[in-house]
């Protein structure tokens, strides 16, 4: 970016800062099981920031690993059990050494949530890379298989004016490089990016312009269901 942009990148995210409005997770239990199909359940576990929280809805059901978990049971006829440690403003420092030791083990599918909070504190590329290497290589000691999110496309938010925007996503193209890396060093992990949500629409977001809405976390939720069933058809194999 242009440097002589950077003082309206500082006054831009001032005014962001002050005009948003902050809101709370979503309300409701933390883990639970949905379907009734047959066969052994497929059990999934979702870590990360507020996207994982549930920020943007008012309750789990309307979240994305509740919905998450919907779409997995009607693709494959099985119950899945699922649970979520998130946190709003959590970076992913603080998900490795705080919220990742509340991650249940033996899972089927570990999915990470995370990148906006190290976008807007500036965390570097290596930085990101360093944290998210130890977080990929525990989550593959708990899941057959690791799926870990692109950061969002700032450009589309509508709570962000165009030259913030710009900002914020050159410094998010660094660290879902980083993330690609990483995940082509495991052999249980693969990145998704958030080109598979585009294009978004007013009706993707909460009333926050920042955070998905219910819509937002279905049309998520039903792309990386979307993955799994054509990266990992033998994992979430239909009950017979």
């Amino acid at each position: 970016m242009n440097p002589l942009l950077l003082p309206i990148v500082a006054a831009q995210g001032l005014w962001v800062r002050s005009k948003t409005e902050r809101i709370p997770p979503a309300a409701g239990p933390t883990e639970g099981s949905v379907g009734d199909g047959s066969g052994p359940p497929v059990r999934i576990g979702v870590l990360g920031e507020s996207t994982a929280a549930g920020c943007g809805v008012g309750t789990q059901e309307e979240g994305f690993p509740v919905l998450l978990a919907r779409e997995l049971a009607a693709r494959t006829g099985r119950p899945v059990e699922w649970q979520v440690v998130g946190e709003y403003g959590a970076t992913l420092r603080r998900i490795r050494h705080r919220l990742m030791p509340g991650l249940g083990e033996q899972l089927d599918v570990a999915l990470l949530l995370a990148g906006v909070n190290d976008v807007l504190a500036r965390r570097t590329p290596r930085e990101w890379g360093d944290d998210l290497g130890a977080i990929v290589d525990d989550l593959a000691g708990r899941a057959q298989h690791v799926v870990v999110t692109g950061t969002p496309p700032f450009g589309s938010l509508p709570s962000l004016p165009r030259v913030l925007a710009g900002y914020l996503a050159e410094q998010a193209a660094g660290l879902d490089e980083a993330s690609r890396r990483v995940c082509a060093e495991s052999q249980r992990a693969t990145w998704i990016g958030s080109e598979v949500l585009l294009p978004m629409g007013p009706e993707f977001f909460a009333r926050d312009g920042f955070h998905p809405g219910a819509t937002g976390y279905r049309l998520w939720a039903e792309a990386v269901a979307d993955h799994l069933a054509e990266r990992r058809g033998d994992l979430l194999a239909k009950a017979v």
